[in-house]
């Protein structure tokens, strides 16, 4: 069984198992054997060839293999054969998402503890953001009457698009902001929020994994046949939580400058020194950890996610009304 460690490949090469052991080996040919054994998620940004005796050895220690593209943003992710199935606990995450009434209660949870991390963001800036603190406060109360999940979404992008303006008054570096652009990212920030977004879905896609939860049937976005979009649901909580103050911090810190990114035609995104920077970053911090109110015990940012899995496990098969993690510090 694995126990917890992430591994990040960025050069081309090969992935291949050798006897029982896995090894890389790059394009000059040198091979170094990988900790398959202590690994829990492989990520390979570089362009690597493998085959199916690698997924064997994958499945054998339940390891994820995650796949990104030339512009390091995710393409994709190999499941060993999930042990964890429960077909009650299926029937009711889906019932959940059948039943409107049900489905708004979590949607709504969702939004309200993603609108709960942005205002704790803007709140660390001081006096002046309040307009803005107010401005969401105001929008965020109308969750209360809405009846549909458009309606949801509605309101959760008028506080986030607030919540974006403001993002001139937290980042203090040369970097300019304008607004949010996803495809492509326009300029560093927009590519720094796409990729730790992207690393936060996938974060959240492992910890699932190993919950009985259906990654596929979620609340806040739409099902889809191409996508875990209960990962989209739960990242909702986390990205704000982790992703914004980590952009923060590494900007207005110049631990990651102008030089970290690339343009091809108007597309903005980390090079490859960029993604390591930020990658050793965010696996300090989903490795750190907080002593948790309700256990009374030390817990990380990581295993946090799958407790908020665990929380809706319970919500869906009636033990306890799922309420959204919110960071009380």
């Amino acid at each position: 069984m694995s126990s917890g460690r992430d591994v990040f490949i960025f050069s081309a090469g090969k992935l291949h198992r050798k006897h029982n052991t896995l090894y890389f080996t790059d394009e000059e040919g040198k091979s170094r054997p990988l900790p398959v054994e202590q690994t829990e998620n492989l990520h390979l940004f570089g362009n690597v060839d493998f085959n199916t005796s690698l997924l064997h050895i994958l499945t054998q220690h339940d390891v994820r293999l995650h796949v990104y593209n030339h512009y390091g943003y995710y393409d994709g992710t190999y499941y060993p054969r999930n042990s964890r199935v429960s077909g009650y606990t299926v029937v009711r995450q889906s019932e959940h998402y059948l039943d409107l009434s049900k489905r708004l209660v979590l949607a709504k949870a969702f939004v309200q503890g993603g609108v709960h991390h942005m205002i704790r963001n803007l709140r660390k800036a001081g006096e002046d953001t309040k307009a803005h603190i107010d401005t969401i406060n105001a929008r965020v109360v109308l969750l209360d009457n809405a009846n549909s999940i458009p309606a949801v979404m509605g309101v959760e992008g008028q506080c986030r698009q607030v919540y974006y303006d403001a993002f001139t008054l937290l980042v203090k570096s040369n970097f300019t902001w304008v607004s949010r652009s996803r495809r492509p990212p326009q300029d560093p920030l927009n590519a720094l929020i796409s990729f730790g977004n992207g690393m936060m879905y996938t974060t959240v896609i492992s910890e699932l994994y190993k919950t009985m939860l259906d990654p596929a049937i979620s609340y806040l976005h739409e099902p889809s046949s191409k996508r875990f979009s209960l990962s989209l649901d739960i990242a909702e909580i986390f990205k704000p939580l982790v992703i914004d103050p980590l952009i923060f911090s590494l900007v207005n810190n110049r631990r990651i400058q102008s030089k970290h990114f690339e343009d091809t035609d108007g597309m903005v995104y980390l090079n490859e020194e960029g993604r390591k920077i930020f990658l050793a970053a965010f696996d300090e911090k989903m490795k750190s950890t907080f002593k948790h109110r309700k256990l009374n015990r030390n817990v990380t940012y990581r295993y946090l996610i799958r407790l908020e899995a665990y929380k809706l496990i319970k919500h869906v098969i009636g033990d306890e009304t799922y309420k959204p993690f919110k960071a009380w510090w």
